[in-house]
């Protein structure tokens, strides 16, 4: 296939989930070969970073990059969006040190790439392939990679509450399964640990609106779920994000248990050493027709413009 940009440049504004700060961010249109590249804005400049498994800083409460100089938080679910999307190149321009959390999933950035369009370039994309079965394993959470032409997800998770228990989904993941399956999905808590978090001054921007948060019994938000297993849809839009600090597109079949963000980094760490055993890098074959973003996914709070976007999501 072609590598793709986005056509046109968007913008939004949010508030970042852990200072709980107003947030400016803008994605514009990448030359081929470029991948993903944050551009960091700061009083002393621009620097830039583009994703690394070695470069992921911290993956306490979602994943963070940095270079030793600059960081920049909670990239797992614009880059799920990118990447699920089948966007190769982009230029991520960031006024702050984290990305929006908007309402906790990745339905508005699938919306900003939806309303910049995609552009097929000249170049055939590039990928890693999975080329020997790898299990990857700790403390009984696990991924096992096979290869596959493609990028399948089977994911499990596993909770001791009554609303969760054990969800499982498997999924091909395309720019039309994800925008129908998985960007919605929001990111969810517990409330013991969202009192703990506040009191202790982290994820300050952390409200009902972006995030799912249960009690002992069930969920505390008025609008309730977006799936049953809105759960593992989420697990499984964090992986995809996760996935996407590889820098090249990641083929194979994934089989997942119980993993995170720790765990996923240090699966990217292990395949990044063991790359000559167990991964390839490929260049696809050019197809005839462009490819297409799909249409169809809706970000309340986000308000399109001719110049791009500006929106931010409401606050409780």
């Amino acid at each position: 296939m072609h590598q793709t940009t986005i056509r046109n440049t968007v913008r939004c504004t949010g508030i970042g989930l852990h200072g709980g700060r107003k947030v400016e961010l803008v994605l514009r249109p990448a030359p081929e070969d470029t991948g993903i590249l944050f551009a960091l804005r700061s009083g002393s400049g621009t620097s830039f970073l583009s994703p690394k498994p070695r470069l992921v800083v911290d993956t306490g409460l979602a994943t963070s990059l940095g270079n030793g100089h600059d960081q920049i938080a909670t990239v797992e679910h614009l880059l799920a969006a990118v990447r699920g999307m089948g966007i190769d190149n982009i230029r991520i321009e960031v006024q702050g040190r984290e990305l929006p959390i908007m309402d906790g999933s990745a339905a508005s950035f699938v919306y900003l790439l939806n309303q910049a369009g995609v552009r097929r370039q000249a170049k055939a994309r590039k990928v890693l392939a999975i080329t020997q079965p790898l299990s990857f394993e700790q403390d009984g959470k696990y991924i096992k990679a096979t290869p596959h032409d493609g990028f399948l997800v089977d994911y499990t998770i596993q909770f001791a509450h009554p609303l969760i228990g054990r969800q499982s989904l498997s999924l091909e993941v395309t720019p039309d399964a994800f925008a129908t399956h998985i960007a919605k999905a929001r990111t969810f808590g517990f409330l013991r640990e969202v009192e703990y978090l506040h009191a202790n001054g982290l994820a300050l921007g952390g409200t009902l609106d972006n995030a799912v948060v249960l009690d002992e019994f069930g969920v505390l938000n008025t609008d309730g779920l977006r799936y049953p297993d809105e759960f593992v849809r989420h697990k499984m839009l964090d992986f995809v994000g996760d996935m996407a600090v590889m820098g090249l597109p990641l083929h194979g079949r994934f089989e997942v248990f119980a993993s995170g963000h720790a765990l996923n980094n240090a699966f990217l760490r292990y395949i990044e050493d063991h790359a000559a055993e167990y991964v390839e890098e490929r260049t696809l074959a050019l197809p005839e027709s462009a490819p297409q973003i799909v249409p169809g996914v809706s970000a309340p709070g986000v308000l399109p413009s001719r110049e791009g976007l500006r929106g931010q999501p409401a606050l409780a």
